[in-house]
């Protein structure tokens, strides 16, 4: 059994995987969504990660879709008290931006949705410059003081605008950032690495990082010269060079000393950063959560040969 582990500066013990909710209600319908779920719960998983604007960009959907979905199968199954739940503010365009009265509407709607009266980590989905950070702020804490929140988080955010949002809540004592979001993978690394990564090992904060699998590249799915069927095909064409042939190609090496997946490799390389607590990856298939729900422990020499290929 896989071990759960803590969240820095929290006390919500998780799945070293969290599960990305992106797929559902997108390339996942619920039937699909839930048999996902259930697998994954099945391996020991805990932990969703899911957002209000998920999934409005597919024709015929409104949002709240994914969270429809998981708060639909959190009743059928009755394990709400089991699951760690994450959603987002900000990027639906029915509930948009960081003001306090749409954080108190969309935590509204996202709690109606996910058929539930808390969630565990509510993250700003991206900054909004446009209001003031003692007033986003000030909303949030008044969402955790109601017991609607447990912890907050930020997601798209540079290290200034976080180290100023702590600041902003330590000087207010409100409750604080403790956990941050933002695209980080092998073979995407430079900003994250030179902005964000310094800023959370001086906070103490670790990251969650999404498209851990770099929009299903680091699947080993995509090879040259052949064509892959997948509402992601295109997000990757900036991948399909000699770097990322040859990171492909090392991670299959190590995944067969490991006798284990190529994406199960990607994201170990993830786990073995210091500012990562737990990769985001999501599944549309209960055969590809398969391939990315076992946890690997990699030495640091593959790491760090990982690491060169990318660097």
């Amino acid at each position: 059994m896989t071990s759960l582990i803590t969240i820095p500066k929290t006390d919500l013990k998780v799945h070293p995987l969290c599960l990305g909710g992106n797929v559902f209600g997108w390339s996942a319908d619920e039937a699909q969504s839930f048999a996902i779920l259930d697998a994954y719960v099945a391996a020991g998983g805990n932990f969703i990660d899911t957002a209000d604007v998920y999934s409005e960009w597919k024709p015929g959907n409104t949002g709240g879709d994914s969270e429809t979905i998981i708060g639909n199968w959190m009743k059928a199954r009755g394990n709400r008290s089991k699951i760690v739940i994450a959603t987002k503010v900000a990027k639906f365009s029915k509930r948009p931006g960081l003001s306090p009265d749409n954080i108190r509407s969309a935590a509204r709607d996202s709690l109606h949705r996910l058929k539930t009266d808390y969630i565990d980590l509510y993250y700003a989905h991206e900054d909004d410059e446009k209001v003031s950070l003692v007033d986003t702020l000030q909303a949030f804490n008044e969402l955790v003081t109601d017991g609607k929140v447990r912890y907050i988080g930020a997601s798209n955010f540079t290290a200034e605008r976080l180290k100023a949002s702590l600041a902003t809540s330590a000087e207010n004592n409100f409750a604080s950032y403790s956990a941050i979001q933002n695209h980080y993978n092998l073979l995407e690394r430079s900003e994250y690495e030179s902005d964000m990564a310094p800023a959370l090992s001086e906070l103490g904060i670790s990251s969650l990082p999404f498209f851990g699998l770099a929009r299903g590249f680091l699947t080993g799915k995509y090879r040259e010269g052949v064509t892959v069927d997948s509402v992601r095909a295109g997000g990757v064409a900036a991948y399909q060079n000699e770097r990322g042939w040859k990171t492909v190609a090392k991670l299959e090496e190590i995944a067969k000393a490991h006798n284990t997946s190529i994406a199960a490799v990607a994201l170990g390389w993830l786990r073995g950063q210091s500012t990562v607590s737990t990769p985001i990856a999501s599944a549309r298939t209960v055969e590809q959560l398969n391939d990315i729900i076992s946890v690997v422990q990699l030495l640091p020499s593959e790491i760090a040969e990982l690491s060169a290929i990318t660097a």
